[in-house]
């Protein structure tokens, strides 16, 4: 690793293509930092974190182009436990324990969950809140009710905020339309037929568990550094497989699976045009189906997935 690289990551792998030819493939770093006695290889595995967003909402227009569904169904149409009038709160902030987040102040308004639909979902701009504490619940049913029940921080439309809670939402839906877990649908839909054989939900789970992994940071709520399971407290609360995080790749997968938006190997010209075309727009942030777009001066990559 080159000088001073060191003190910015412990490990990282650079993987360049185009037009299907790779470039560079190269790894750096150690594994285990401390011992120095694990390198990183071209095909370790990482945390994907919020990428898995992308590949969620992929699976999702997936659905729309066969019919199943389309961006402006009600959530509730697939999901019924997701309705009813729910008020406007402030919602616990992730970082800062005890403190809260106010998107717009309380009032006597209410939000009708049953209006809300897939499009405010993949746009985050459903009024959810960003984050909920999943995993400070009593067990994983009262988890998945916190998400269905969970209050608004916002009227829909009137905001985009970032929401984790809306894509868990998603995953959901998708596992109802598709009669599948969200891992056994990624699968089917996505790194089958792209041949991603190294995606994957739950590395350590399975036949053949990955051991080529690198560790994430220190978790609190689990006292240990985090290895081969995903580091996001709430995907991990809810069994490891979510529709905001959870995934693991390499970055030649992930370099396989961003070039399916240059083609249309999995997804339609027309899909993957709705997808990068300005959806919504507020305080400087515009979003398409999924992707976070560049403002009107270009000052966000193009192409920049939710989360990034």
């Amino acid at each position: 690793m080159q000088a001073g690289l060191k003190d910015v990551f412990p490990a990282a792998t650079l993987f360049v293509m185009k037009k299907r030819r790779v470039l560079i493939d190269r790894s750096y770093g150690w594994l285990d930092p401390e011992s120095q006695n694990i390198p990183t290889q071209n095909d370790t595995l990482f945390d994907l974190a919020s990428l898995t967003k992308l590949f969620t909402a992929t699976l999702f227009m997936g659905l729309v182009e066969a019919g199943n569904v389309t961006l402006d169904t009600p959530v509730s149409t697939i999901l019924p436990e997701f309705s009813g009038k729910r008020p406007i709160r402030a919602y616990e902030d992730p970082l800062q324990s005890g403190k809260m987040i106010v998107v717009q102040p309380p009032s006597q308004n209410t939000v009708e969950a049953a209006s809300v639909t897939f499009r405010q979902l993949l746009t985050h701009s459903s009024g959810l809140p960003a984050w909920r504490p999943l995993f400070r619940q009593s067990h994983r049913k009262a988890a998945e009710r916190m998400v269905f029940e969970t209050f608004f921080s916002y009227m829909p439309d009137t905001q985009i905020v970032y929401s984790d809670i809306g894509l868990i939402l998603l995953g959901f839906a998708i596992e109802k339309l598709t009669q599948l877990s969200l891992d056994d649908a990624l699968q089917e839909y996505i790194c089958l037929p792209l041949g991603l054989a190294q995606t994957t939900y739950r590395p350590l789970v399975g036949v053949m568990p990955h051991t080529n992994l690198a560790p994430t940071e220190f978790c609190r709520w689990r006292r240990c550094r985090i290895l081969g399971e995903v580091h996001d407290e709430n995907a991990s609360y809810l069994g490891g497989i979510s529709g905001h995080a959870g995934i693991f790749s390499t970055a030649a997968d992930l370099a396989f699976f961003g070039q399916t938006f240059l083609s249309t190997y999995l997804l339609k010209a027309d899909t993957i045009s709705e997808m990068v075309a300005p959806q919504v727009a507020s305080g400087g942030i515009r979003r398409g189906l999924g992707w976070l777009l560049p403002d009107e001066e270009g000052a966000s990559p193009v192409g920049s997935a939710v989360g990034a």
